[in-house]
């Protein structure tokens, strides 16, 4: 069972913008450098990686999305309080 997972977010105010940005990112353009250029949270700054996490830490949206993900995949937008997510994990443990 996966204890803890890194990974990656980036977020944004509407469910289109994060539509456009999967299908970007899908299509070939970096994680780490979408999230620089558009997220609205801190972590942006660092290609929106969030280190290591354990289940609870985050929203339940967030982090039911974070702990069924398979490692690599871009997420679907996610809802959450604070606006639309874009997540990818990078590693469990």
């Amino acid at each position: 069972m996966v204890n803890e997972v890194r990974a990656s977010h980036l977020l944004v105010d509407s469910e289109e913008q994060a539509v456009n940005l999967r299908e970007e990112i899908v299509a070939g353009k970096e994680f780490a450098e979408v999230a620089r250029t558009v997220s609205k949270c801190p972590s942006g700054r660092n290609g929106g990686d969030l280190g290591f996490f354990g289940r609870g830490r985050m929203v339940p949206e967030f982090d039911q999305a974070a702990f069924t993900q398979p490692v690599g995949e871009i997420s679907e937008p996610i809802k959450t309080q604070f606006g639309y997510h874009l997540l990818v994990v990078t590693e469990t443990r």
